[in-house]
């Protein structure tokens, strides 16, 4: 395991993106939102990405220092098309917009369409969070085939998010941010690299064996190689039997084919597409019931008495807080795999000895 401090860690993956022809400010904001996801926790978003991104600029899948287009302006909805910008770049406008009209109209919707990996989806919750609005998300991957809707072994779906993000007066928003299998496939991503091991199940194979083998959705692969989901004989399985792969696929509706990006299908371009939702909680409720009301009913969750082995229950973003407290504090871990994957692409691309050194002092 190597722990590497939090601004060497942006420092660095900046610099890798700058050698493969992002512009410094999208590099460094691609770089700033991949280890934020690792600051909270969510590792299967963090700079494990790093030679995902870069094997996709190679591919022509993702192109850098993209200007995303509004298609669609009316006074509480857009459609933006990301042109295939890298996602930390692309999403940001798309929320910036729906924040405005939504201040504006008290509601509003955007649609984000053909936009690169837009990374935690919990980000753009975050950030509309911040302008005291809540949120709501539908996220889809045209082209990623992952997951097997119930009562299936072939994979159909993609790991489709939803989010939801909701203001707090004086403290930080709860924020909602899920894949609707029962992991992402950056965590199937992370285990295949030394990382955490996949819950009990989380794969299945053709033949309707339960799994937790990478293998399983990657086929061959090599410590430091590639991962290509294409290439298993298996999928992952949606959470909550029925009810997950139902989301699944209203996400997959809304976020894909609603958006224009497209349901997630094997001949399409890797896209994310986004439908959110946009309300403010002042125009919509004046006499501000809204935040006294979620301190109490937040106090009551937690109070609940625990179940056995759990020491307290918690509320969504506790776990995220937590782990970023202890990560700011201490730098963000990464398995030896993941560094030597990530120092390899960005090798690849050009960068220099003396920065991968820096990275680790």
């Amino acid at each position: 395991m190597v722990t590497i401090k939090v601004d060497n860690l942006i420092d660095f993956v900046g610099d890798v993106f700058s050698h493969a022809d992002s512009s410094s400010e999208e590099a460094r904001r691609i770089a700033t939102y991949l280890t934020t996801a690792n600051l909270t926790g969510h590792d299967s978003h963090g700079v494990i990405r790093v030679p995902v991104y870069i094997r996709w600029k190679k591919m022509g899948s993702v192109v850098p220092n993209q200007t995303p287009e509004i298609v669609v302006d009316t006074p509480s909805l857009a459609v933006v098309d990301g042109k295939f910008g890298y996602g930390q770049t692309v999403a940001p406008v798309a929320v910036k917009l729906g924040i405005e009209k939504c201040k504006k109209a008290g509601l509003a919707a955007v649609a984000l369409r053909n936009a690169g990996h837009i990374g935690r989806v919990g980000d753009w919750a975050e950030m509309a969070a911040a302008e005291g609005l809540v949120s709501v998300h539908f996220v889809n991957a045209a082209g990623s085939l992952l997951v097997a809707p119930f009562g299936g072994v072939e994979k159909r779906l993609s790991t489709a998010p939803y989010c939801v993000g909701i203001p707090r007066q004086g403290q930080d928003p709860i924020v909602l941010d899920f894949a609707t299998s029962i992991v992402a496939e950056g965590k199937v991503l992370v285990a295949s690299r030394g990382g955490k091991k996949l819950p009990v199940g989380a794969l299945v194979d053709s033949d309707g064996t339960l799994s937790e083998d990478p293998h399983v959705l990657y086929g061959t692969y090599t410590p430091d190689g590639p991962r290509d989901h294409t290439k298993g004989t298996g999928a992952i399985r949606a959470f909550g039997d029925h009810k997950g792969s139902g989301l699944a696929f209203i996400c997959e509706l809304l976020g894909g084919a609603l958006s224009g990006t497209g349901a997630t299908a094997p001949d399409r371009r890797f896209a994310n597409g986004m439908l959110a939702f946009y309300i403010d909680p002042k125009v919509i409720d004046p006499a501000n019931f809204f935040d006294g009301e979620i301190s109490r009913y937040v106090d009551f969750i937690r109070e609940t008495k625990p179940i056995a082995g759990t020491d307290k229950v918690l509320i969504p973003g506790d776990p995220e807080r937590k782990t970023r407290a202890e990560r700011t504090k201490n730098g963000i871990p990464l398995p030896d795999d993941t560094w030597a994957a990530i120092v390899n692409t960005a090798r690849e691309v050009g960068v220099s000895e003396v920065s991968i050194q820096r990275a680790t002092s």
